[in-house]
């Protein structure tokens, strides 16, 4: 069985590639159902953020993983191979060795941003709902767990608050400079929305207004920052007032259209307004960057201004490194030796099935000629016995005539139950 790790993210594809092949929950659903179907993969988890999609599967040989790219193709309706130029493909070793840099956030477009180790337990829990995962991915994710824990805990990688989050308010700031005067309209009221209006908060922004499809969570979050809640279908009454809009709703198509964005304009009397789109796929139609006195920003502008935040984490990225290095070498350790021992159990418990089968056939038979049943059932007992310690014993006898002391103290290991419950029942 191979660990194969299939996906896009910010450093290999843009952002409108990246949307194009971004799973909403309800494709996920869909998409799981599709991979059990076909057979395409043993055991699946998707992974699907603004900066990534990425697949975790176990599969047959690697001839499966061509399959499921295919598949991904076809998923989305795109042209065969036209994002494979984007695509990247790790296996085994390679392929935990990038899932636990990414839960770690390793891999994000801000180093070290904990985000992600939230996204990457959600995306573990949907599979689990959806029947997607059992003892392999289970373990593996229950390692990678355990490896971010530590690389938090050892590390100074998540000492400094940065997040993409983060970055969109400070390039507020740097536009503005005093936010004390501006009004901010936020899109959406998920968790990165609730860490942006924090920061805002923080950056004592004038007035902030939240806009939800349901108006619950938009009044919910607005309450705990001190501003303003809304549903997007009120958004047209407001977004005159947005000196900032910054988006990130998780809509599968986008939330505001160039003409709500030329009408607030004139209502504005064209006073700039300065919007970062943080979505994928995208909240903001991208044709508004071209309005006049619009400033429109995506995630992967977002680069340069997270580039400078990287300098302090570099030194605790590389200790995070090692962790993952020696962490992922014992999960596949830990797994190869589970390969080895695999089929000698399955073997041994076929045979063991093979003799109780063929006495238990033997005892019905003398049963059915009129053999007393407690006088069969006893010589069914013993039978069993004798035939199942044969072998064992056999060996140990020619162990011990050899002096074999390994082998003596294995098999004590084995076959001698100490505080087993198993035995005692």
């Amino acid at each position: 069985m191979k660990l194969i790790t299939l996906g896009v993210n910010h450093e290999t594809a843009p952002v409108d590639i990246r949307e194009t092949v971004s799973f909403t929950a309800d494709l996920a659903r869909k998409a799981f159902q599709e991979l059990k179907n076909e057979s395409l993969v043993a055991e699946c988890i998707i992974l699907s953020t603004c900066n990534r999609t990425e697949i975790y599967s176990t599969q047959k040989d690697a001839v499966d993983a061509e399959k499921v790219k295919q598949w991904l193709h076809e998923f989305f309706g795109l042209p065969a191979h036209s994002i494979e130029p984007y695509l990247y493909q790790y296996q085994d070793i390679d392929a935990v060795k990038h899932i636990m840099r990414v839960a770690s956030g390793l891999n994000s477009l801000v180093l070290g941003e904990p985000q992600i180790f939230g996204q990457i337990k959600d995306a573990y829990n949907t599979a689990h709902k959806n029947d997607s995962i059992h003892q392999t991915m289970d373990t593996l994710f229950q390692h990678i767990f355990k490896t971010v824990k530590q690389v938090r805990t050892d590390t100074a990688i998540g000492t400094s608050p940065v997040s993409v989050a983060f970055s969109a308010v400070s390039l507020s700031k740097q536009f503005f400079g005093d936010l004390s005067e501006q009004t901010a309209v936020l899109l959406g009221a998920g968790e990165t929305i609730e860490l942006v209006a924090r920061h805002l908060k923080e950056a004592n922004i004038g007035k902030l207004i939240i806009a939800n499809r349901t108006f619950e969570r938009a009044h919910r979050l607005a309450e705990s920052v001190a501003g303003y809640g809304i549903q997007l279908d009120e958004l047209d009454d407001h977004l005159h007032e947005a000196d900032i809009v910054i988006g990130s709703t998780g809509s599968p198509y986008a939330i505001l259209k160039r003409d709500q964005v030329r009408t607030a304009l004139k209502k504005r009397k064209n006073r700039p307004m300065f919007m970062v789109d943080i979505a994928v796929p995208r909240d903001i139609e991208s044709s508004i960057g071209n309005l006049d006195n619009v400033y429109l920003y995506t995630v992967d502008d977002l680069q340069e201004i997270i580039e400078s935040n990287k300098q302090s984490r570099q030194t605790a990225a590389l200790q995070a490194e090692e962790i993952i290095e020696l962490q992922a070498l014992n999960f596949m350790a830990q797994q190869n030796a589970i390969a080895r021992v695999k089929p000698i159990i399955q073997e041994y418990r076929q045979q063991a099935m093979q003799i109780k089968t063929q006495a238990l056939e033997h005892a019905l038979h003398q049963i059915e000629q009129g053999n007393d049943a407690e006088t069969v059932i006893k010589r069914l007992a013993n039978q069993l016995t004798n035939r199942l310690l044969h072998t064992p014993t056999a060996k140990l006898n020619q162990a011990g005539i050899e002096g074999n002391q390994a082998l003596i103290e294995s098999a004590s290991e084995l076959l001698i139950c100490r505080n087993d419950p198993v035995c005692n029942k």
